[in-house]
């Protein structure tokens, strides 16, 4: 079992904290909270063990978690792999592309491993139809959340569209040749709402909707890809395959058959692949686990990371 320390207990920190308590793959030692008020507190509620110094905790452990806000990533990171331990890194990866370049670049030197927390990549919904998705032309996904003040930080392309950014970038094995986008500030200093379109070199465009500002949740994509239709609900954990091939000779009466003009006929059929139960957060960080133990590429490494980063910048200068 790996010794992890978290760094951060906030709301998304005291869930990491939970996770690796019971988590069969670690062994939490505690946290560190700048905060000392609310690390004492979250001591006493819990009972995990709180650490009065940052350099303390990152010395008792093997694996540090990085649940801070954003724009101390960077400075968490640098001390962590300074002090030789591997890192899990909550998204954003850090506050600029250069930050997370220089992280990447200590993390090799030091051959140590880092994973980034895009926690979508382990939604039951999308790895259930992951294998099906092959070389879609056109997505279209949004990302809808009502207004929550914490994460208003951030513009919500870095809170809630760089999700979707790093799905699609997983997907679509081509570079990004043009991206044009648009967004609004409206409660907040920087943009509530979004919209980007993504053009990659193959020809695939990706269009995406962020908005913290909704009435109501809403969290899907949409792939369409030659002769198949598949939605992924991150939200509800459902998901969808809509496909089509060549319709037999003699159809059954149930059968769903189009016909183009040159009399081509294909028969759509339907496919919703079961869905497993499982604890997204607590999959990243023991699939984590399982990279450092094997000396592997963690699923979600920090180049992918970096690039959800880059893309999510660039798409904040077109503003």
């Amino acid at each position: 079992m790996l010794k992890a320390g978290v760094l951060g207990a906030g709301h998304l920190g005291k869930i990491h904290l939970r996770l690796l308590n019971q988590s069969e793959k670690y062994n939490l030692v505690g946290f560190y909270d700048a905060d000392e008020e609310n690390g004492k507190k979250v001591e006493a509620e819990f009972g995990y063990k709180f650490f009065n110094s940052i350099d303390d905790l990152i010395d008792a452990v093997d694996m540090v978690d990085i649940v801070t806000p954003t724009l101390s990533h960077y400075d968490c990171a640098k001390q962590a792999i300074a002090k030789g331990k591997h890192i899990f890194i909550e998204k954003p990866i850090t506050n600029t592309v250069e930050e997370a370049e220089h992280i990447r670049e200590l993390l090799a030197e030091n051959n140590l491993r880092g994973q980034v927390g895009h926690v979508e990549r382990f939604n039951p919904a999308y790895l259930a139809v992951k294998d099906e998705i092959n070389s879609p032309m056109f997505i279209e996904t949004h990302r809808l959340a009502e207004f929550n003040p914490r994460g208003t930080d951030v513009p919500v392309v870095l809170d809630l569209m760089i999700h979707d950014i790093d799905i699609i970038l997983s997907i679509v094995k081509s570079k990004v040749k043009n991206i044009s986008a648009s967004g609004v500030a409206v409660i907040s200093d920087t943009p509530d709402i979004a919209n980007a379109r993504l053009e990659f070199e193959n020809g695939c465009v990706a269009n995406l909707t962020a908005s913290r500002i909704s009435l109501k949740k809403m969290r899907k994509a949409r792939f369409f890809q030659k002769d198949a239709y598949i939605s992924v609900d991150f939200l509800t954990k459902k998901c969808e395959v809509v496909k089509m091939k060549d319709a037999p000779e003699n159809p059954g009466d149930f059968d769903m058959i189009l016909q183009n003009a040159e009399g081509l006929k294909k028969q759509i059929y339907f496919d919703n692949p079961p869905v497993p139960d499982n604890n997204s957060i607590l999959d990243e960080l023991e699939t984590f686990a399982d990279a450092i133990n094997t000396n592997t590429t963690p699923v979600v490494t920090l180049h992918d990371g970096t690039e959800a980063l880059r893309v999510a910048t660039q798409i904040i200068d077109c503003f």
